[in-house]
């Protein structure tokens, strides 16, 4: 089965204890703007996609834990990619499946339907695709919407591929997401979280 190629990179996603100071100097290196920001999270953007950066306060995350620079606990959480269609990840995930190749999280964003692997030296990659129609639509769903659940909702992806392939129309199985139950948090975080 051929390996579905992403269409464009997504996104990147850092952990910090210096949340202030690093949205400012994203925002003045890119002259981006925050598009959505809970005490914890803050997404950026500087052109049409719904955010490029994403930034997570590990001082609120995780906050027993110590060590500013500690490379294991701040720096790249993980970089995205996105693929033009739900079916196009969906298939990308059935042939990675078939070579052993399994994601440790699937969620529903709610701006996205995401999958997240981790590498060998464990650096983790979302594989997603966009849900909503443009990037002022996810905007708008940022901050109508994920006031209760900015993490999402989990999802297996064997029963997702069975409708794509049954025929539910792609719409459909995009449109899951419902607001709750909220994911706990996958990968790198979840393990931080627990020092």
């Amino acid at each position: 089965m051929k390996i579905a190629r992403p269409t464009k990179f997504a996104h990147v996603v850092y952990r910090t204890r210096r949340l202030k100071e690093m949205l400012a100097w994203y925002a003045a290196v890119f002259d981006a703007h925050v598009q959505y920001q809970n005490p914890a999270l803050a997404f950026l953007t500087y052109d049409d996609e719904h955010h490029r950066l994403a930034f997570a306060d590990m001082s609120v995350i995780a906050p027993n834990s110590t060590g500013t620079d500690k490379s294991d606990a701040i720096g790249i959480d993980h970089v995205a990619y996105t693929y033009a269609s739900l079916g196009d990840l969906l298939e990308n995930y059935s042939a990675l499946k078939e070579k052993g190749i399994t994601p440790y999280w699937c969620v529903h964003h709610g701006i996205t339907v995401s999958m997240y692997y981790a590498d060998p030296d464990g650096n983790q990659i979302e594989f997603q695709v966009d849900r909503c129609g443009s990037g002022d639509e996810a905007t708008d769903f940022m901050n109508t919407n994920w006031g209760d659940n900015p993490v999402g909702v989990e999802y297996d992806p064997d029963e997702l591929l069975s409708g794509y392939r049954a025929g539910t129309p792609e719409t459909d199985l995009l449109s899951f997401y419902n607001g709750g139950p909220v994911s706990p948090l996958r990968g790198t975080i979840e393990n931080l979280i627990a020092i």
